[in-house]
């Protein structure tokens, strides 16, 4: 059996969903927009730039769902998908994604985006495994911090671990381990794999993607 693992922003997707869920927020006047927008940018810039401080930035991406119940919360999210998200799906990415849950590969996304906004994101997919940054919650209204830790650089190998111990299988357990990916945050995944795929690459993976031979693809 083979693992796959595929990133999700900017890689199966033509753009950023933790970014269009923020401005899907103002557009809809949810959040201030002279206030977050600005903020949703320059995170995203930090992002981009592999400076990202992950915690300030869920602080300011859960803050939202914990002032509103969770129904609300779910008919935007409907609007979302609709509105925001299917534009972003392109042929190829699905096409990818079926080529291995074809061949019976245990699949999964894996992100830094918290699963409320990825989960059916995942699920429009088809991929049957979630590894994300959860959202805690309680008596099932979000608290607006993280549970555990972020899916998110070191921390995505962390939470990787997790799912297939919790499975009762390992990393050597494979006979071929992928992971798809389009920045340089995913390095430390990219390296554990025994075949890393750069998809669409930012300028810093395409180029350590180059020096190591790894291949690169595109999904647009």
């Amino acid at each position: 059996m083979n693992l796959t693992l595929f990133d999700l922003d900017n890689t199966l997707l033509s753009g950023d969903s933790d970014f269009e869920w923020a401005q899907f927020l103002i557009s809809k006047g949810v959040l201030d927009r002279e206030v977050h927008q600005a903020q949703n940018q320059a995170f995203y810039d930090d992002y981009k730039a592999g400076t990202l401080d992950i915690h300030a930035f869920l602080k300011f991406q859960l803050a939202p769902l914990a002032r509103h119940e969770r129904a609300e919360l779910d008919a935007w999210h409907r609007e979302f998908m609709a509105t925001r998200i299917l534009p972003l799906i392109d042929a190829p990415a699905r096409r990818l994604v079926q080529q291995h849950l074809d061949a019976g590969d245990l699949c999964a996304m894996v992100t830094a985006t918290n699963s409320f906004v990825t989960g059916p994101i995942c699920r429009e997919f088809g991929i049957p495994h979630l590894v994300a940054t959860v959202p805690a919650h309680d008596n099932g209204r979000f608290t607006g911090a993280p549970r555990g830790r972020p899916a998110f650089r070191e921390g995505k190998i962390a939470r990787v671990d997790a799912w297939l111990e919790e499975l009762g299988l390992w990393w050597g357990a494979f006979g071929r381990t992928t992971f798809y990916s389009d920045s340089l945050n995913d390095l430390p995944l990219l390296a554990r794999v025994s075949h890393p795929v750069a998809v669409d690459p930012d300028d810093t993976l395409r180029a350590h993607a180059g020096r190591h031979g790894w291949p690169v693809m595109s999904l647009r």
